[in-house]
């Protein structure tokens, strides 16, 4: 069959409440003799054999959900599952359903319109539902009975009436003592599902009855005669021989006992005594969990109002004089006391913490912190979590007003971090929990801001003052030399959660851990790790680094350059070598951060620092991004004159440099390059900046306005021919200048024979004819001057004075003095 509207996935619900897949087929319907009715075969679409065989039956609560679902339950906890690939595949088999139970298919749930019809007639004839007689010749009736009326809601509903009215619950309990007297497995398996019923209609009021010190050891061994099994369990003998109620602190109140002991055994009943509940009896068990929980609020409430209790409670913890076992059961009645708080509504949950802070818990437990007994201290970590997670405020305020009047070495905080720190477990356990309340308490994003006094800056003045070198001494210790002291798994982990701390405090924290970093110098300590031969601890202490620089603060930068901690992580990638893992992406990523957002200081520091050892390196292309960058910032400090051009746009002034050439100016002269004719910038081509046109043109501009008054003065450099290399001496003519000695009129400008200004020079080119006045020195542009309101007066002076001083000079002084 290979319709796919027939295509079909079966499922199974498992003991854990899970659906397993138990194979794709097509699924088909028709009568098989075997099961004597229409039945829903499924074969599989691998090899044809037969996944599903199952009778419809007529008094079977079938579920169509979400359009392409069918779900229904054959058996005790055995429910099933069909899921269709099409839709019209299961309308086709939803109608087939309800043509043999007689339904309309427009239903959801096969029963319950049949039911409720039942119940309207049933209605008619009788305003209640009659039991049969509480006898044993009748169980098997009342089992029945107590089966078909838990589909439909009103015959549930029904059904509880009648058994709360007629008292029936104590008479049954009656039958299973003489049941259980007589060894009457039958009658016993009878009584089990009836109870097991009586469960599922799901009433506070019968509750009340089956839960009552009478009757719920009875309720109980009823639970124990599983048909399913074949021999009974024994839950009363576990109750009353293995369990045991610890009095720490004596109840006076008789009621508050009880409570506590029916809690206990409901909740026993709960988790261990009844069945899973099938797909369809989830929701009929609700109000046996609110049951439960009322009961734990009660608690709860009135241990809080016993005031001589608590009063008692934390006097014998903090006692010195208490011993060991009394201690640790205390220890473990607070923290159940504060698991069921968990329970309150938010309220009633202010009001308890409350009163256990006025009690005086948070000493009580700075108290039992201090104490050698492992497990006590556990318990004492569960009640400082709850605490933490619910106040961090109050938590915060206390330590603060302890350091006042204690010693750093007995805070209630640097406990913590010492218990952190001395965590014994292999696996850390409960340093990582411990990590994680810290973490809490110096989140800033919980704490508290007011008008008079900002909880942020106070507490974090105090944890950098009194806790943080508890927090970071390991790691200082361990990092003394070029190696890890110790790199053992066990301190491996420690450091890393350190670390982890420590990343957490440079995310969100300022100035406070800033200055910790750089006066400790915390991050060549941490770089120290990136030797160890964990790698998830040296990845720890990059990812410390990584969110350093991702700050992008220039005095983390420092910091970094001036010590050379870029080294350590140099040697860990050329350690690494060629092998691709994560360590390698890890430091690539570093390193390409730097490149992507331009972080010149840092840039600068590696190329200069570490370019031979990471030239090699050319599978990806960040270091020659890096060097790029470099060369770029190179550029720029070398070639000013883009910064002039833009001062120019600002002064409308040109400032000359008095620099001379060098000699690496001269080599180039000497070179073969373009003709440049009188005026022409001169900048070379390795200089050349990407935006250099940009720049230049609203100078052009502003120049050829210039022209137009300088046209008078414009003169054409001598013709000649150079024979033999070309003299590197030249010199440059402005036709505006001012009347510094270092410039040379227009009437005096010449060129020795064959200079590149020269017009019948070799490689002398068409260029523009029009002056534009320029220095040229080692870092190209450097300035030109110009006063534009006294360009006519100035000439004048300039060619007196000019005529007299630049003539008399040969033409390299000249060109050296222009320059």
């Amino acid at each position: 069959m290979t319709d796919t509207r027939r295509r079909v996935k079966v499922y199974t619900l498992n003991e854990d409440r899970q659906w397993d897949d138990r194979g794709t087929g097509h699924v088909s319907s028709g009568y098989v003799d075997r099961l004597k009715g229409t039945s829903l075969l499924v074969r599989a679409e691998s090899d044809g054999s037969l996944l599903l065989e199952s009778k419809i039956n007529t008094n079977t609560a079938y579920q169509k959900q979400q359009d392409t679902l069918i779900v229904w339950s054959e058996a005790e906890n055995y429910d099933l599952a069909l899921s269709f690939q099409e839709k019209a595949g299961c309308d086709e088999i939803w109608e087939k359903i309800c043509q043999v139970q007689g339904k309309d298919p427009s239903v959801d749930i096969t029963q319950d319109v049949v039911d409720e019809l039942e119940e309207e007639r049933f209605d008619d004839m009788s305003p209640g539902l009659e039991l049969p007689p509480c006898e044993l010749n009748r169980l098997e009736d009342l089992a029945e009975l107590v089966a078909s009326s838990l589909p439909s809601p009103l015959r549930r509903e029904k059904l509880a009436l009648a058994v709360e009215n007629e008292g029936y619950i104590r008479k049954l309990l009656e039958l299973f003592r003489v049941c259980e007297d007589l060894e009457n497995r039958e009658g016993l398996h009878h009584l089990y599902e009836i109870i097991k019923g009586i469960f599922l209609l799901n009433r506070t009021a019968l509750f009340e009855v089956m839960f009552s010190d009478e009757c719920i050891m009875d309720v109980i061994g009823c639970l124990e005669f599983d048909p399913a099994l074949q021999q009974p369990r024994r839950h009363r003998e576990f109750l009353t021989k293995t369990a045991r109620f610890k009095e720490v602190i004596p109840i006076s109140d008789p009621e508050l006992r009880q409570k506590i002991h029916q809690t206990y055994r409901v909740q026993y009943i709960q988790d261990m005594v009844l069945p899973t509940p099938s797909v369809f009896e989830e929701n009929m068990l609700s109000t046996l969990h609110s049951f439960i929980f009322f009961n734990k609020v009660e608690i709860v409430g009135m241990l809080q109002d016993d005031e001589k209790f608590l009063t008692d409670l934390f006097a014998q913890l903090t006692d010195e004089a208490t011993d060991d076992d009394k201690r640790h059961e205390l220890v473990n009645f607070l923290k159940e006391f504060c698991a069921f708080s968990q329970t309150l509504q938010p309220q009633n949950r202010d009001a308890f913490f409350k009163t256990l802070s006025n009690m005086g818990i948070l000493p009580a437990l700075e108290v039992i912190l201090g104490m050698d007994d492992v497990q006590v201290r556990g318990a004492a970590t569960d009640i400082f979590s709850y605490l933490v997670e619910y106040n961090p405020s109050m938590v915060r305020e206390f330590v603060m007003q302890e350091s006042q009047q204690n010693d750093d070495d007995i805070l209630l905080i640097n406990l913590i971090i010492e218990h952190m720190i001395c965590d014994t477990d292999p696996e850390l356990g409960g340093a990582v929990q411990l990590m994680g309340l810290l973490r809490t308490l110096v989140d800033p994003e919980n704490m508290l801001a007011t008008a008079n006094k900002t909880e942020k800056t106070e507490f974090l003045s105090f944890f950098y003052k009194h806790c943080m070198h508890v927090l970071s001494a390991p790691l200082l210790a361990n990092t003394t030399e070029e190696k890890p002291s110790k790199d053992d798994f066990q301190t491996s982990q420690l450091l890393a959660l350190i670390l982890e701390l420590l990343t957490f405090c440079v995310e969100h924290h300022t100035y406070h851990i800033k200055n910790y970093i750089i006066n400790k110098d915390i991050l060549r300590r941490v770089l120290v790790l990136t030797a160890s031969q964990h790698a998830f601890l040296a990845l720890c202490a990059l990812r410390f680094m990584r969110r350093i620089i991702g700050l992008k603060d220039e005095f983390y930068n420092r910091y970094i350059m001036r010590n050379f901690l870029f080294e350590p992580v140099v040697k860990a990638f050329l350690k690494n070598g060629s092998r691709y893992n994560l360590m390698n992406s890890a430091i690539i990523e570093m390193f390409e951060y730097v490149r992507v957002e331009d972080v010149k200081s840092l840039t600068a520091h590696i190329i200069e620092n570490y370019w031979k050892a990471l030239e090699d390196v050319d599978y990806v292309q960040t270091f020659k991004g890096l060097k790029l960058r470099y060369e770029q910032q190179r550029e720029r400090q070398d070639n000013p004159k883009l910064d002039s051009m833009r001062s120019i746009l600002r002064n409308h002034r040109f400032r000359r440099d008095a620099r001379t050439l060098e000699d690496e100016e001269e080599m180039w002269f000497n070179a073969d390059e373009e003709d440049l004719e009188d005026g022409e910038a001169v900048v070379r081509p390795s200089e050349k900046m990407k935006g250099e046109e940009d720049l230049m043109e609203p100078i052009s501009k502003f120049m050829e306005r210039k022209k137009l008054k300088e046209a008078d003065d414009k003169e054409v450099l001598g013709k000649s021919t150079l024979s033999g290399r070309q003299n590197p001496s030249f010199k440059l003519s402005f036709s505006g200048s001012t009347k510094s000695s270092l410039s040379s009129p227009p009437s005096s400008a010449s060129l020795n024979p064959g200079s590149p200004g020269s017009p019948e020079s070799p490689s002398s080119g068409a260029r523009s004819s029009g002056p534009t006045p320029a220095v040229t020195t080692k870092g190209g542009l450097v300035g030109l001057v110009d006063y534009p309101d006294d360009d006519e007066d100035e000439e004048e002076d300039e060619e007196e004075e000019g005529e007299s001083k630049d003539d008399s000079l040969p033409p390299s002084k000249k060109s050296k003095l222009n320059s």
